[in-house]
């Protein structure tokens, strides 16, 4: 059996899950964890930051229900309201740290949302990946020749396809694959205790 997390680095949700998704893969660290970004902010979604209305709301929410923290370096980012959320940059860096540590795909899926919303810091800039590849003992020079390569962009394409394949059309969804069957762990929100409960039940 494997997990199959299915995320967006630009998606609130799927940062105020990233608790869960710890503790999950501490719990169970026979388990490995395929971590596929999704596509929220592509195409006609692509507009400053501003035009989403409803991100303040949404923040509180999701910091009430999973003890998320929103750092200031984010919230100043949403003060300023200019800021474009790239879901295929978030997409081809999640790409670059996952060739650089397959092993850890989880726990760099979530260092990656913790640099957009904790510190601000744009996921289409290749010095957020060469700090975050830093942070995790990482070969920096190789994460960063990564991301501005061709092979992450069709690595993220590939991402979305996989993403749509699934079924999964709201994130952040932990999957569990096991004989050819796909279980749904977690869809928006759930505590580990719940996704563990998921996972031991009897397959009907």
């Amino acid at each position: 059996m494997k997990l199959i997390y299915v995320f967006d680095a630009y998606c609130g949700w799927s940062h105020g899950f990233s608790a869960t998704l710890g503790e999950i893969t501490s719990r169970h660290p026979e388990l490995p964890v395929e971590v596929v970004s999704g596509g929220l902010f592509t195409g006609h979604r692509q507009v400053p930051i501003r035009e989403f209305g409803y991100i303040h709301g949404a923040n509180a929410q999701i910091a009430e229900r999973t003890g998320a923290e929103f750092g200031e370096g984010y919230e100043r980012l949403i003060a300023d309201g200019s800021f474009v959320m790239d879901s295929e940059a978030a997409a081809r860096g999640m790409a670059a740290l996952r060739l650089a540590a397959p092993g850890r795909a989880a726990e760099l899926a979530v260092a990656l949302q913790s640099a957009f919303y904790v510190d601000g810091r744009s996921l289409s800039d290749a010095a957020t990946y060469r700090q975050l590849a830093e942070d995790a003992g990482l070969d920096a020079e190789a994460v960063v020749t990564a991301f501005e390569g061709a092979e992450t962009q069709a690595q993220a394409l590939a991402d979305f396809r996989r993403c749509a394949e699934l079924g999964v059309n709201g994130f952040p969804t932990l999957l569990a694959l096991g004989d050819g069957r796909v279980t749904t762990l977690a869809r928006g929100h759930a505590t580990a205790d719940e996704v563990d409960r998921r996972l031991s039940a009897p397959v009907s």
